[in-house]
C-alpha cells in the first residue's frame, strides 16, 4: 500500500469491484459497499466545497453518520476531528472555538449537545442525521440532512501524500488543554500494512466495533475491515455489556477491545469454553492484559489466535505485539501478558531520564520510534517538542509508561511513569483533574488517585482536598459540569491535611494505601 493512500480508497475500490458485498451493519442498518461508497460521496461534495482548515468535527458514534462522517471526510482529502458524546458543554464549546473546522456532522445523540453556547462555535455547515432533533433553530448555518445530501461529489476519493493529517484524536492534557494528537495517513497506512501481512483479514470476516470513535482502536476496526472488503458490525453499548450473544448472532470472526472485556464476561459468566467458536482473531489493546484473562478467553475461542497489542495514540494504534501462546511469556510479580517486540517499521527502547538506553532487567521510559509516530500535538509545539524528541538524530515519542526488556529482548509494561491512568479504558492524567478539583472546592491542596486499581487498570478515581469551601456532593456537581463522567471522582473526601513525600510533593502512593487499607473513614467525606 502506498503511504499516502486515501484511508476511503478501499471503500471506493471494493464499490467498483464487488458493490453487493456487506459493509457496514450499525443501528439496524445494512449497507452494501457500493452503499456506503455513495454515501461517503456525496458527503464529500457537501464538505470539499466549504474546505478550509480542512478539518470536519464527528460529534456521533456507533452510529451511520459517525462512518459516513469519517469516510466522507477522508474522501475530500479533509481531516476528521471525533468529538466525545460525553463532553460538557464548557469543553465541547472550547474544542469547537480551537479546532476552527469546516464542518460537523452530528447524530441523534450529538444533536442533544447542541446548546445556545455550543450553537454559537459551530462552523458553517452541519450535516445532521436523518433522526436527529434540535432542540434550537440553527439560523444562518447550513443544515445538511444525511439521507438528503446532493447527489454528485468527488468521483473518486481524493490524492494526499503521507504527511495528510488522517485524524486528530484528544486525549487528557494535564494542563486542562486537552491533546490532540494529529496521527498522518501514512502512519495509518503503515499500521494496516503490517496487521495484514500477520492476520490476513478476507472479504468474508465479519469485524466487531467495539469502541466509540473517540478511542483509536475504532481505527483498526473499522480500516482493516474495509481494505479487506469484510463487514463491519457496530456494537451498541448495550450490546457490549454481553457481547458472546452478540459474537455468536453476527458470527463474529475478528475482535479487537480493551481486556477489561473479559474480566466482565467472566464475572457474568457468559465466557465459557468454546463459547466463541466463530472468533479466528482475537486482539487486545489499551490496558494490561492478565494472564489468566487471555487464557479464559483462548479457552472460549479455541479456534482463535490471541494476541496482546501495544501502543499509545501517538504511535499509532499499537506497535509492539505478543501473541497469546503456552507457555505464555508473562510480566514477572505482575500476571499480566508481555507486550512482546516491536512491528516491522517501529522500533522500542527503554530510556533513562537522559535519553540513555537501559539494559536488559532494567527499568525505564518506554520509549518509540519510527514509521507510526504521530506528527505532534494540535497547536502545541512545546509539547509536540518535549514529548517527540530527536535522540542521536532519530526521532522518539516518550511514553512515560514505565517498562523494561528480559533476556529474550521481549518488552514489558510495568504502568505509569507518570499519573497518566486508564479508568474504565480511557486515559485521564490526575493533574487535570486536580485542576478542576482546585476550582470546584477552593482549594489549593488537592489531589486525585485512580482507585480501585488492578493490574495497571482503574475502575473510578478519588479526590482528596484540605480546607475546601464546599460539600463533597456540591464538589461533585460542579466536576460533572466540566468533566466527562469517568473523571468525576466517585468520592471526595475532606482532609485536615494530605500526606507529603521526601521532595515535598503530595504523596499519591500513601493515599492510596490508605484507601487499599480502609483508613478513610466515611466522617471524612465520602460522597454517596
Amino acid at each position: 500500500m502506498a503511504a499516502g493512500r486515501n484511508l476511503s480508497f478501499d471503500v471506493y475500490h471494493h464499490a467498483r469491484e464487488n458493490p453487493d458485498l456487506l459493509a457496514l451493519s450499525v443501528a439496524g442498518t445494512e449497507l452494501t459497499y457500493g452503499d456506503l461508497a455513495g454515501l461517503a460521496r456525496r458527503l464529500a461534495g457537501v464538505v470539499r466545497p466549504v474546505a478550509h482548515t480542512g478539518r470536519v468535527g464527528i460529534l456521533a458514534s456507533r452510529s451511520l453518520a459517525a462512518c459516513a462522517g469519517i469516510l466522507g471526510t477522508a474522501w475530500s482529502g479533509g481531516t476528521y476531528v471525533p468529538l466525545n458524546l460525553k463532553l460538557p458543554e464548557e469543553r465541547l464549546v472550547m474544542l469547537l472555538e480551537t479546532l476552527a473546522l469546516d464542518a460537523l456532522v452530528v447524530d441523534a445523540r450529538g444533536a442533544a449537545m447542541i446548546t445556545e453556547r455550543v450553537r454559537a462555535v459551530l462552523p458553517s455547515t452541519v450535516v445532521l442525521a436523518d433522526d436527529a432533533r434540535l432542540a434550537l433553530d440553527l439560523d444562518g448555518i447550513v443544515v445538511q440532512r444525511l439521507g438528503s445530501l446532493p447527489e454528485g461529489g468527488p468521483a473518486q476519493p481524493a490524492a494526499v501524500d503521507a504527511d495528510h493529517l488522517a485524524y486528530i484524536e484528544f486525549t487528557s492534557g494535564t494542563t486542562g488543554v486537552p491533546k490532540g494528537v494529529m496521527v498522518p495517513v501514512g502512519a495509518v497506512n503503515h499500521y494496516m500494512d503490517v496487521m495484514q501481512a500477520w492476520f490476513g483479514f478476507r472479504p468474508d470476516d465479519r469485524a466487531a466495533e467495539t469502541c466509540d470513535i473517540t478511542f483509536d482502536l475504532s481505527v483498526h476496526n473499522m480500516f482493516l475491515t474495509w481494505q479487506a472488503g469484510a463487514s463491519l458490525h457496530v456494537m451498541t453499548p448495550l450490546q457490549m455489556v454481553a457481547p458472546a450473544r452478540f459474537i455468536r448472532d453476527r458470527q463474529i470472526t475478528t475482535w479487537l477491545s480493551v481486556p477489561s472485556i473479559i474480566a466482565m464476561m467472566r464475572q457474568n459468566r457468559t465466557l465459557e469454553a468454546g463459547s466463541l467458536p466463530s472468533l479466528r482473531i482475537s486482539m487486545f489493546c489499551g490496558e494490561p492484559l492478565p494472564v489468566g484473562a487471555a487464557r479464559a478467553w483462548a479457552e472460549a475461542a479455541p479456534d482463535s489466535r490471541v494476541e496482546n497489542i501495544y501502543g499509545p495514540t501517538e504511535a499509532t494504534i499499537a506497535c509492539l505485539r505478543q501473541p497469546v501462546v503456552e507457555p505464555v511469556a508473562v510480566t514477572p510479580k505482575r500476571e499480566i501478558v508481555a507486550i512482546g517486540a516491536a512491528y516491522p517499521g517501529m522500533r522500542a527502547a527503554i530510556l533513562d531520564g537522559e535519553g540513555r538506553q537501559l539494559p536488559a532487567g532494567t527499568p525505564g521510559e518506554i520509549a518509540l520510534s519510527g514509521a507510526q509516530l504521530a506528527t505532534g500535538y494540535f497547536g502545541q509545539p512545546d509539547l509536540t517538542a518535549a514529548r517527540f524528541p530527536v535522540i542521536d538524530g532519530v526521532r522518539w515519542y516518550l511514553t512515560g509508561d514505565l517498562g523494561m526488556t528480559d533476556a529474550d529482548g521481549l518488552f514489558h509494561h510495568l504502568g505509569r511513569i507518570d499519573n497518566q491512568v486508564k479508568v474504565l479504558g480511557n486515559r485521564v492524567e490526575l493533574e487535570e483533574v486536580e485542576m478542576y478539583l482546585r476550582a470546584a472546592s477552593g482549594s489549593d491542596h488537592v489531589a486525585a488517585v485512580a482507585w480501585p486499581a488492578t493490574q495497571g487498570s482503574a475502575t473510578g478515581i478519588v479526590g482528596f482536598a484540605v480546607g475546601a469551601a464546599g460539600t463533597p456532593d456540591a464538589i461533585r456537581a460542579a466536576l460533572r459540569e466540566r468533566l466527562p463522567a469517568y473523571m468525576v471522582p466517585g468520592a471526595v473526601h475532606l482532609l485536615d491535611d494530605l500526606p507529603l513525600n521526601a521532595n515535598g510533593k503530595v504523596d499519591r502512593k500513601a493515599l492510596f494505601d490508605r484507601l487499599e487499607r480502609g483508613l478513610v473513614p466515611e466522617a471524612e467525606g465520602r460522597a454517596a
